[in-house]
């Protein structure tokens, strides 16, 4: 297991408990038990909990919005996923990040990778942080704002309690000042013909205005978003450089998005 997938699961494991041993966590994640210390301390460093002499607590800041909004069905895809939309984004870019459980899991990947992690003390010096984060979503802010590494631009607007997403003219107002290296979109339905959609026009609105100050467009999706559509639409596939998703993509879908221009990441 990689220490990135180790760091997700011990602040899983504390945000879900309040606390971890370090014994019981190297039985559950099979390493050993100085590497869940060593773990632990680099976490503590970075002010995501507090440490204690047989493992660690939680660090003042309430897990339970991220946990509650993580919850829902095909969790280990949307974790695969996040992981691989991370490597998709280079040190020191600008990336603007929409709401959802796909895209809470892309935000906590690109927070625990070793080369974001890596420009730490620099950032917490006065040094430039490893990324620059711009979010309409409440519960990304929450989560990366202690990051120190990690400089977090949350647009305003009216927060919807359905998905924590600020949507609106504030929001947009905002979006329209910035540019983004890369633009990564949650959306609820993709579709081959028509493109990206999501269930709300004002999330529409705000992800369709990421899209075009992006660079470059990633969608992210679980297979079972492909080949649907729902209320309101987003953008074509002509704005979508990748697509990245799992493996439960069927291949002829696979295929037409490649047709189409779109190159699809399948993990």
């Amino acid at each position: 297991m990689s220490r990135e997938a180790r760091w997700n699961a011990l602040l899983e494991l504390v945000g879900k408990n309040g606390r971890v041993e370090v014994e019981d966590a190297a039985t559950t994640l099979d390493v050993s038990a100085a590497t869940i210390r060593r773990d632990l301390d680099q976490l503590a460093e970075q002010q995501l909990l507090t440490r204690t002499r047989g493992g660690a607590v939680a660090h003042g800041v309430s897990y339970e919005l991220a946990l509650r909004y993580k919850a829902g069905r095909h969790a280990p895809e949307k974790q695969a996923i996040g992981r691989a939309v991370s490597e998709l984004v280079a040190v020191g870019e600008v990336v603007g990040l929409t709401g959802g459980t796909t895209l809470t899991e892309v935000a906590r990947s690109l927070a625990v990778r070793s080369d974001v992690v890596g420009d730490t003390a620099a950032a917490g010096m006065g040094g430039q942080p490893a990324l620059t984060v711009v979010t309409n979503a409440l519960n990304i802010a929450h989560e990366l704002v202690i990051r120190p590494q990690i400089k977090i631009v949350v647009t305003g607007g009216v927060a919807r309690p359905q998905s924590y997403e600020l949507t609106g003219p504030l929001a947009s107002g905002v979006l329209r000042e910035i540019t983004l290296d890369v633009a990564v979109l949650g959306v609820n339905a993709i579709d081959i013909e028509r493109g990206a959609y999501v269930h709300h026009e004002g999330e529409a609105s705000i992800n369709r205005l990421l899209a075009q100050q992006a660079q470059r467009v990633v969608v992210a999706a679980d297979s079972s978003k492909i080949g649907k559509r729902a209320f309101a639409r987003v953008c074509d596939l002509g704005q979508v450089d990748f697509l990245v998703t799992d493996k439960g993509i069927a291949p002829e879908a696979e295929a037409r998005f490649a047709e189409a221009g779109v190159t699809v990441v399948a993990v």
